[in-house]
This record gives structure tokens, C-alpha cells and sequence, in this order.
């Protein structure tokens, strides 16, 4: 699953976003961190990275979804898959980090902003929080 999520992170957040390769794949993709990845016709249309920020924290990151397969509930599905996952693993927060035209989806899915904005890799962002529930 890992080679799946990294050949997507790189169509998406290098290819489409212009993000450095160097930056993109940084020290965590070189840990065993846990991903997600949604398959079509055994292709990544979409995938996730998660890890533990605090006890009571899960952090998601590198979540994206396949230009094609955008606007059909697919990343809603995955985020609502990954979220049901943290709540099994004893999870009570999720924890992200938002590019700024991403907020109005991740509000859609009970996500709520909790900081300023700021920049990385030169994409202007929010962390996000939300409350997750069993």
C-alpha cells in the first residue's frame, strides 16, 4: 500500500502542486507510518498517511485525491474510513493541517480550524481539529 500512496502523493502534490519532491517525501515517508489507499481497478485514487500526535491525537497528513476522481465523495468516504479507524485504535481527536481551499471540505466533514494561517511548502494553510466520535 505504501508504493500506491507514494505514486499518488507524487502525481498530485509534486506533478499538480509543484511541491519539491525533497519536501513531498520527507523524513516520516522514510518511517513505517500507517496509510490508507482506495483502489480503482487496482489504481490509487486516493490515499491518506496517519500517525500518533498525543495519547488522545491521531495526525492525519498527505491526504489526496486522484484530479479525476475529485467531487464523487471518495475522499469523504476515505477520511469517514480513517476516522472510524482512530475510534477503534482509542482515538478521540484528529488532528490536520488544511491548504486554505481545502477548509470548506474538511468543514463539510466536522473539521474545524484552530490556528492562523501560515505557509507550507509555499501553500498557505490552517490545522484543523475535529472531535471525533464513537
Amino acid at each position: 500500500m505504501k508504493a500506491a500512496a507514494f505514486y499518488l502523493r507524487y502525481q498530485v502534490f509534486v506533478l499538480e502542486q509543484k511541491i519539491q519532491p525533497s519536501l513531498e517525501f520527507d523524513e516520516k515517508s522514510k518511517e513505517n507510518h500507517n496509510y490508507l489507499v482506495v483502489l480503482n481497478q487496482n489504481k490509487p485514487i486516493a490515499t491518506i498517511r496517519f500517525d500518533v500526535y498525543t495519547n488522545h491525537t491521531i495526525s492525519l497528513d498527505r491526504f489526496c485525491v486522484k484530479k479525476t476522481a475529485r467531487k464523487q465523495g471518495i475522499g469523504s468516504a476515505l477520511l469517514k474510513t480513517f476516522e472510524k479507524k482512530a475510534v477503534e485504535l482509542g482515538y478521540k481527536y484528529s488532528l490536520l493541517s488544511a491548504e486554505k481551499q481545502a477548509i470548506p471540505f474538511y468543514q463539510k466533514n466536522g473539521y474545524q480550524v484552530v490556528s492562523e494561517e501560515y505557509l507550507e511548502y509555499g501553500i498557505f494553510c490552517v490545522q484543523m481539529k475535529k472531535t471525533l466520535k464513537i
